[in-house]
């Protein structure tokens, strides 16, 4: 068994500030959008540091995803930011027409996503974004696990050719990979190695299904875990083994049930390896205010909901 721990916690949108900070110093051809939130998504050092290439577009986000399309016809690779909510939801038209539709390479970057937004509430805890992004025909999409992964998602997606959307949030949370973990979009990682079950999770649940593993292993149960961060391209190959090798799967995610992993996870397998598996996810309901961690238990997002559908789903094969 792989044991996994930490020192530190840091919010993932620090991660994705650092990301783009050093993918700036790299690339003179990254520009970093902002709609008034530029100390929330962590974009200040960027701004400080490269001044003609930050622009602040105001609470106005739609017109930000058009500037954006538009810096593309010459040759820039604009990162926008704002949260979650408002970088989907709110500007869905404009995406869709703009960006994905004319397939330009912007970065749609979004924070405070998920129930762990906390205290805002339901009208900003938006569980609904996965799976509108993902829908968009040429979209990348990539839910990191902690700072350090989602410091080299942004990195990696400089390098990366078309429209993408990377959600992160913001809350202090553990910190767990190794800062030089290899990233790759579209690839699975491989956390831990094991037998009975294999758990398929992103974003903030990737610890959740690590606390949940340390209760299995004392169970007897060994558990396969998969860092499935990007949702598109997604990585079928590695679902296919390793649910070839333990018979069933649970997926965890911040996130509705209807649209998000699970039902990418649950195509792959109905297509070409049928198999038992419970979806660990918001279930067709919108948040509340709350603090994090009590919001996750509330509503079925906690390391015990986990081995609950594992010992389920292991009932079922």
């Amino acid at each position: 068994m792989t044991k996994y721990t930490f020192t530190d916690k840091k919010d993932t949108r620090s991660g994705f500030g650092d990301g783009l900070l050093e993918l700036g110093r790299k690339n003179s051809s990254v520009v970093g959008l902002c709609a008034d939130l530029t100390g929330s998504l962590k974009m200040g050092d960027f701004q400080k540091e490269f001044p003609n290439r930050f622009f602040q577009m105001g609470i106005a986000e739609a017109n930000m995803m058009g500037v954006a399309a538009g810096m593309t016809i010459g040759g820039m690779i604009p990162f926008t930011g704002t949260f979650a909510n408002f970088s989907t939801g709110r500007v869905y038209d404009q995406i869709r027409q703009s960006i994905a539709y004319s397939g330009k390479n912007v970065k749609i970057c979004a924070s405070h996503a998920g129930l762990t937004l906390g205290e805002d509430g339901a009208t900003h805890q938006i569980l609904e974004d996965v799976g509108m992004m993902k829908m968009l025909p040429g979209m990348t999409v990539i839910v990191p696990c902690d700072y350090n992964q989602t410091k080299t998602a942004t990195i990696a997606l400089g390098d990366h050719v078309g429209p993408a959307y990377l959600r992160f949030g913001r809350p202090g949370w553990p910190v767990f990979t190794a800062p030089d973990r290899p990233f790759e979009i579209g690839k699975a990682d491989k956390m831990i190695a094991g037998k009975d079950v294999t758990i398929f999770a992103n974003g903030h649940m990737v610890w959740q299904a690590i606390e949940a593993e340390a209760i299995l292993a004392e169970k007897g149960i060994s558990v396969e875990l998969i860092n499935l961060h990007t949702i598109k391209p997604l990585d079928e190959d590695a679902i296919i083994k390793s649910v070839s090798k333990t018979g069933c799967a649970v997926t965890c995610e911040e996130h509705q049930m209807n649209g998000g992993l699970g039902d990418s996870v649950a195509q792959t397998l109905t297509r070409f390896h049928p198999a038992p598996i419970e979806m660990v996810a918001v279930n067709d309901s919108f948040g509340e205010s709350g603090k994090p961690m009590d919001l996750l238990k509330k509503y079925g997002l906690s390391p015990e909901n986990i081995v609950s559908a594992v010992e389920k789903v292991i009932g079922r094969k």
